[in-house]
């Protein structure tokens, strides 16, 4: 089996919470049940997700760029930022549960805000980081990427 590069799994992330966000504007406000679990998996998937950014990709391209790339140092700090925007309507969605009424809106909110960060780093990121990295360098990041990622899904989540 081919190894997937860093680019190739965080597509795939940013593709299967797409479909999760999908799967909660299709769920009726009545079905909670339904409605907390999709919550929790999507704050799961994106915790982990953030985490393997923050940790490998993003560190790794800044020290691509430390000196010039002013564009791709910018992009990443501002990921951070967006990172940061995600992590607190993340709190607030694990703050309340499905019964709540502000729960679906928060879902909303955090699914726009996602959608935004993924436009930026697939259209402008990650063409960047092409140029930056080569293929071998790409699917090294990503192995490190798996890993970490395999180790912060067993951990237990967090209530």
């Amino acid at each position: 089996m081919k190894q997937q590069d860093a680019i190739a799994l965080l597509k795939a992330d940013h593709k299967k919470v797409k479909e999760l966000f999908g799967q909660v504007e299709d769920t009726s406000e009545r079905a909670k049940a339904q409605l907390q679990r999709l919550g929790d998996e999507i704050c799961r998937e994106l915790t982990v997700h953030t985490q393997i950014e923050e940790q490998i990709f993003y560190p790794a391209i800044k020290e691509r760029v430390e000196r010039g790339h002013k564009e791709e140092k910018d992009q990443v700090l501002e990921a951070y930022e967006e990172h940061a925007a995600a992590k607190k309507v993340i709190e607030d969605i694990q703050a309340v549960d499905a019964s709540d009424e502000s729960y679906k809106p928060k879902i909303t909110t955090l699914s726009e805000l996602i959608d935004h960060h993924v436009k930026e780093e697939e259209k402008e990121m990650f063409p960047s980081v092409k140029e930056l990295f080569d293929e071998e360098e790409l699917v090294e990041l990503g192995q490190r990427m798996a890993e970490l990622k395999t180790q912060l899904q067993e951990q237990p989540a967090q209530a």
